[in-house]
This record gives structure tokens, C-alpha cells and sequence, in this order.
């Protein structure tokens, strides 16, 4: 009976203090904003996404220590799409409707992007895109933190033509069978051609998601470069399966002098897994490396030690930083700068105070957020693989680049405005 008059004691207080309009024992998330992180922890993609998810998380705990956001903390909601696309559309759809975040960091994948955008311009929600991507799209509900075409694929073509890069005159366009590398590659072809170089001197080949037998296509790869003239791969492959090109690269002997190879979506942390001492001298084009000297990039790079090595995660003594956890970091601190200056979550008032938002990136420069066109203006880095499995940068651009989302290289394209669609 005692139990049962607390009870009803304790529902009419509730019900009294609700009655004046006070709130009995206020709820964790009142006191929070709520952050959705939404990437692949299992599945083909998690090689690669894995890390952006503990990167976001260390964001969110040094921003918490930091005294939060307009002094509420951030409160990390984290979901696992399991590289599975339509899914990624599910969680997005609850992270909005049941979670009810804030902003949403995540995706990989443009094909996981492209899923989950009816749902964001549906709830109107906002998400961060951090990685490389095609271009060919912008919308009001997404920033663009990673590199478009032109500041990653144009410039590592143009150097493996250039004297310095070896002066290739036959291509190889390698990518995994989806929208990403087959839009790059479109715009690739078109630009190969504007320089001269002739159809029969650019092959063109796809694999699926967790391809692992590349035997054959590094076998064709070897007879194409045969032909005569000067021959450099670029490789769109995704995931998991760079492991296993990348070992039957080095078991064919196909060395970076001979015919070298250039990656859009193989930094640090996929080399990890990787014999890198048959690689050296190969090259990836990205817009940060971990090797970069200077104060900020000193600072990231400890701080992901020290987090690894705190949230006792594998291999934590031997954990990496690469361009997407840069572009993840980036985001999530000047959503913050954006809610602090709008006053407000609002979605629609965060989407305008971001609108030139600065900050001092660990590749040294300091990343602007494009007035109009929802994209970060970055600078160009293309680093040859070392023994070590880090980068030696071998060029770079004079400094950031703006994005183009809509590549002069695709007809139709010059009409397109640079402000996102539904602004």
C-alpha cells in the first residue's frame, strides 16, 4: 500500500507542477542538442567509415569540453546502414522522426548520399557530406565538405600529364560500378579528350562492391600499357576492395614507375591493411594528408591518438588521420560556428549563417564555406605512397580552389546556377 500511495502522491505532484506550467525532473535530451551520425560500421564501406564515426565522436567530446553549443552539450545518436543503401534511408528517416536530431554527419558512398536525400529535403533536415564526390548535385538540406571534381580528380589528371607526373598519354579509369566513378570518369573522358588524347587510348572498367579477384583486370591493365605509350591508372575503387587490388598490383609487379596508379578513395586509413613496400612512389590525390607539417594538423593528429588509445580501439597505437576525418572535423566545427551564430538549431537559419564560415584546418590552410554554393574551397595535395604508408606530397595547388558542383565538363552544365536548388 505504501508503494502504491507514493506512486499516486508522486503522479498528482507531476500533475501540479505540470499544471503551472514547471517541468518535473527535466530529460537528459532537453539538456542536449542531439547529433546524428550516420555511416557504415559494418558491411564493405566499413574499412573506410569507420573512422569518420570515431572521428565525429572525438569532435563532439572536444567541443562538450569546450562548454558545448549555445551551453547545451551534444548528445551523439549513432546508426549503422551496414553498407547497405536503402537503409541509410531508413536510419536517416529515423534519426529525423524519432531521434530528432539536430544536423546529421555521415555517408560515404554516393549512392548512400543519394538514398537518403528525399528524406532530408522531405524533413527538411541537414546533413554533412564528408567525402569526394562526383558533383553533378546541389542541394539546399547539404554541405559539401569534401573535394568536387575539379578539386581532386582534374588536378591529379593534369599532373600524371604534366613533365613532373610522368606525362602519361594512355589511361586507365578503374572505379567500382557506381554513381561516383562513373560520373567522375564521364567527366575524366571528356576532359582526356579536350586535351587530345584519342578514345583507343582510354580504357574504361567497373567491379562491384567487395570485388576481391582483380587477376584478370591487372592482367589487362599490363597488356593496355604494353601498346607503347606512357600509361597511369586512376582509381575510383571503393572500400574493401582496394585491399585486394592493391596486393595483386604488387604480385603482378606493376611498379609506380612503369604504370602509376592514382586514387581518389584510398588514403591512410585503407593502406593499413596493405603490404605498402611493393606501392611506393603510387599516388593518391586528396585535399589533407596526415603527413602535412604544421601546428593544427599537429594538434588532430595527436588528438585521434589520444582518443583511439582512451576508447580502447584496435590497433590504437597505430591508428591514422586521413582527408575524410579532416572534412568530418571541419564540418561538425563550423556547424557549430553556424548554430552560435544564427542563435538557433533552426535549420533554415543554420543553412544561412553558414554562408562563409572560416575555419583553421589541420591541412594548414583556412577552410571557407562557399557563400552560395554549399561546398568548402580547399587546396589540392597529390602524395606518392611510402613505405611507411603514409604520403610524401610531391605537388600542390598555389591555394584552395573553389568547388565547381556542376563540371564545364558534362554538356548541358553551363546554364546550371551555383546556388543550391530550393534557394
Amino acid at each position: 500500500m505504501k508503494t502504491r500511495r507514493t506512486f499516486i502522491k508522486a503522479t498528482v505532484l507531476c500533475a501540479s507542477i505540470a499544471a503551472m506550467g514547471l517541468t518535473a525532473l527535466p530529460s537528459f535530451a532537453a539538456d542536449t542538442i542531439k547529433v546524428g551520425i550516420l555511416h557504415s560500421l559494418s558491411g564493405t564501406m566499413a574499412i573506410s567509415e569507420t573512422a569518420l564515426k570515431e572521428t565525429a565522436l572525438m569532435t563532439i567530446d572536444e567541443i562538450n569540453k569546450a562548454g558545448g553549443v549555445m551551453g547545451k552539450k551534444l548528445e551523439p545518436v549513432v546508426v549503422d546502414p551496414a553498407s547497405n543503401w536503402p537503409l541509410f534511408a531508413e536510419k536517416a528517416r529515423q534519426l529525423l522522426t524519432k531521434d530528432k536530431v539536430a544536423v546529421t554527419f555521415g555517408c560515404w558512398t554516393s549512392v548512400s548520399r543519394k538514398s537518403v536525400l528525399p528524406v532530408y529535403k522531405e524533413l527538411n533536415g541537414l546533413l554533412f557530406y564528408p567525402v569526394q564526390y562526383e558533383g553533378e548535385e546541389l542541394e539546399k538540406n547539404v554541405f559539401y565538405t569534401g573535394a568536387a571534381p575539379n578539386q581532386q580528380a582534374i588536378p591529379a589528371v593534369e599532373y600524371l600529364m604534366s613533365k613532373d607526373g610522368g606525362e602519361a598519354k594512355r589511361f586507365v579509369l578503374l572505379g567500382t560500378d557506381y554513381v561516383y566513378p562513373r560520373t567522375t570518369n564521364k567527366i575524366l573522358r571528356a576532359f582526356l579528350k579536350s586535351k587530345g588524347v584519342a578514345e583507343a587510348d582510354i580504357m574504361e572498367e567497373y567491379t562491384p562492391f567487395g570485388h576481391s579477384d582483380y587477376q584478370t583486370i591487372i592482367a589487362k591493365i599490363k597488356k593496355f600499357a604494353s601498346e607503347g605509350k606512357k600509361t597511369a591508372v586512376v582509381s575510383t575503387i571503393n572500400g574493401d576492395s582496394n585491399v585486394p587490388f592493391y596486393k595483386e598490383l604488387g604480385n603482378a609487379g606493376l611498379k609506380a614507375t612503369d604504370v602509376p596508379v592514382v586514387a581518389f578513395s584510398v588514403g591512410e586509413e585503407e593502406l593499413r591493411g596493405v603490404d605498402t613496400k611493393p606501392l611506393v612512389g603510387h599516388l593518391a590525390s586528396w585535399n589533407y594528408f596526415m603527413s602535412l607539417k604544421n601546428p593544427e594538423n599537429d594538434k588532430f593528429v595527436k588528438m585521434y591518438k589520444d582518443w583511439a588509445k582512451k576508447q580502447k580501439l584496435p590497433n590504437a597505437d597505430k591508428v591514422v588521420t586521413n582527408d575524410p576525418m579532416e572534412a568530418t572535423y571541419i564540418g561538425i566545427h563550423m556547424w557549430k560556428q553556424a548554430v552560435e551564430k544564427a542563435k538557433s538549431t533552426d535549420v533554415d537559419k543554420v543553412i544561412a549563417a553558414m554562408a562563409g564560415q572560416t575555419f583553421k584546418a589541420p591541412s594548414g590552410i583556412t577552410s571557407k564555406m562557399d557563400e552560395t554554393n554549399h561546398h568548402l574551397h580547399k587546396s589540392v595535395f597529390i602524395g606518392e605512397v611510402k613505405a611507411d604508408g603514409q604520403f610524401n606530397v610531391v605537388w600542390k595547388t598555389p591555394g584552395p580552389v573553389r568547388a565547381q558542383p556542376w563540371s564545364p565538363f558534362i554538356p548541358g552544365n553551363e546554364s546550371k546556377k551555383d546556388g543550391p536548388e530550393g534557394m
